[in-house]
């Protein structure tokens, strides 16, 4: 089944020529069936690039989805215009009224900050509150992963030596849980960040499943025992090509970085990157849609 979004969303377009099944609100409206609403709380600065990944992803499953954008209030993005963010997305004041099925709450380049110094904190704090109470499932991403960690369960990250970067391989810990069902063994999955979580306290918090762990990356996916929150510390989201970016862009701003790892044919950048870690993707997010938010949340919200 389809996404529903706008009609005049940039991303519409891409998706049409990647043959991703979705339609307009003006068609999903004459359908009799009751369709999942997912709020993306979009923090990535490059908002269009993650609004397409995220959209081919919960674009390809059976169950129809409306999707709403939701951005911070109390911060000024610099890389999106306030066009788009007028016309595609929503703030937290005018949707907390509302209850979603799911919500998807992305990382940010931010994680050298302590979460106190980030401007948008309170609100940030105030919309995972809500979240308990609005929201059946909720999936956070990278520093979105972090930030949840820290919130809810208490469990603060740790600064690295240098920046995590690169697709490492992780082993699943217990392949009957059904968020990773279909999975290998063993998966890839690309990362980039400089901070990380205690494997330890991980394993420590009754209330935290852990799923799988990296030697070289070290905790990649946590889940919580009551299914509400979701955490990858990584980008499964990624396209083949937007570490490639990362590390482009790092080096013309001269950042001292290192050539992603287990990524470019050879360790070469000047070679196109494959992706190696697209199909457990769309098996987490369909996983996902299906087993936490279509069968755990109400068909009507009371």
């Amino acid at each position: 089944m389809p996404i529903n979004i706008p009609k005049q969303l940039p991303a519409a377009e891409l998706l049409k020529k990647e043959k991703i099944f979705m339609m307009d609100t003006d068609r999903a409206i004459t359908q009799d069936i009751r369709p999942l609403n997912i709020i993306i709380l979009n923090l990535m600065p490059e908002k269009e690039k993650t609004e397409l990944q995220l959209l081919r992803l919960l674009g390809n499953t059976s169950l129809q989805v409306n999707v709403t954008f939701l951005h911070m209030a109390t911060h000024d993005s610099k890389n999106v215009s306030k066009t788009h963010l007028d016309t595609f997305y929503t703030t937290f004041e005018d949707i907390k009224h509302r209850k979603f099925d799911g919500m998807i709450i992305t990382g940010a380049p931010i994680e050298h900050l302590p979460f106190e110094d980030v401007n948008y904190w309170p609100e940030m704090t105030e919309i995972m509150e809500w979240s308990k109470t609005h929201v059946t499932s909720v999936l956070h991403i990278c520093w979105g992963a972090q930030a949840a960690l820290y919130h809810h369960y208490s469990i603060g990250k740790f600064d690295l030596p240098k920046k995590c970067f690169g697709v490492f391989s992780h082993r699943l810990s217990d392949p009957t849980i059904q968020l990773v069902r279909g999975f290998n063994d063993e998966f890839y999955a690309p990362v980039s960040r400089y901070t990380a979580v205690l494997y330890d306290e991980i394993k420590q918090d009754p209330r935290l499943i852990l799923l799988s762990n990296s030697e070289d990356a070290g905790v990649f996916l946590v889940i919580s025992k009551d299914k509400k929150h979701i955490m990858i510390t990584g980008h499964l989201e990624y396209d083949a090509t937007t570490l490639a970016d990362e590390y482009q862009r790092d080096i013309a701003k001269g950042v001292e970085i290192d050539v992603p790892e287990n990524y470019f044919p050879n360790n070469d950048p000047s070679q196109k990157p494959m992706n190696s870690w697209r199909s457990h993707t769309h098996l987490l997010f369909s996983n996902w849609l299906n087993y936490y938010v279509y069968q755990e949340t109400p068909y009507e919200w009371e």
